[in-house]
């Protein structure tokens, strides 16, 4: 366990500006951050990430289902899928040596390859979503339903390995299988969905050992004020300047971490 250091503080009110100005998910900025500016492991980096996500998911969850703006038919769904493919990541991780080069280095590469995917989510949502909506169009409910389960389920393993992927990637998925339901709704449906997955898959890894509890203090220290700036700040800022920075950035984060 590292000894505080402000720079994680100020790491936490970076991501959170950006997470308040774009509302892309934490782990997708946060953890690559971790493994490639302070040299964290990344079981180390995912497992501090996760806890963290949850801590943060759960305020704008309670938002969202205050306002009523959550599917819970939707959650449960996703839910089904996601926390049994969670935990079976876990006791996979178990086997392993977590810690070790290896391990790293696969964690490293499924981050990285999750990370492009959310890139080419980020950017090309609309057109993603107007190319694959129609071949679903008309589809059986016990069809959307078993699709939406297997959705959470691949949420699941990506989330325990990555934290990365219940953000751009779940929703892109949302918008094609749910057209006909409000965004907020989805959104808020995700991030609801998204507190208890981000909460067991840190609690396995807390038990896994790879969860840092200084680092993660330092990291909601810095996050919470950083989330409110970065809410104020979205409104005077338009999307078309940050998807195409964002989106960006991701890539190339991802490949770095790939190659």
């Amino acid at each position: 366990m590292d000894a505080y250091n402000p720079l994680y503080s100020l790491a936490g009110v970076l991501v959170g500006i950006l997470v308040g100005l774009t509302g892309v998910g934490g782990g997708s900025l946060m953890t690559p951050l971790l493994v490639l500016a302070f040299g964290f492991h990344p079981a180390t980096a995912v497992g501090t990430d996760l806890l963290y996500a949850s801590a943060t998911k759960t305020v704008g969850g309670a938002v969202h289902g205050l306002r009523g703006t959550v599917d819970w038919r939707v959650v449960r769904r996703l839910a089904l899928g996601s926390i049994p493919a969670a935990l079976v990541t876990l006791l996979a991780l178990s086997r392993m040596s977590v810690h070790g080069a290896d391990t790293g280095g696969r964690i490293a590469l499924a981050l990285g390859v999750t990370l492009v995917a959310t890139a080419i989510a980020t950017f090309f949502r609309a057109r993603i979503v107007a190319r694959v909506e129609p071949f679903f169009e008309g589809m059986r409910p016990r069809t959307l339903a078993l699709l939406t389960v297997g959705l959470g389920a691949i949420l699941g393993v990506l989330v325990s390995l990555t934290s990365v992927g219940a953000g751009a990637l779940g929703m892109t998925a949302l918008l094609v299988l749910y057209p006909l339901t409000p965004v907020n709704r989805l959104v808020g449906s995700d991030i609801a969905h998204a507190v208890p997955l981000t909460l067991i898959a840190g609690i396995g890894h807390w038990w896994l050992g790879s969860v840092d509890v200084i680092l993660l203090a330092s990291l909601l220290a810095g996050s919470i004020p950083g989330i409110v700036m970065g809410s104020i700040i979205a409104s005077r800022v338009t999307d078309r300047l940050l998807t195409p920075i964002l989106a960006t950035t991701l890539a190339v984060v991802g490949l770095k971490l790939i190659f």
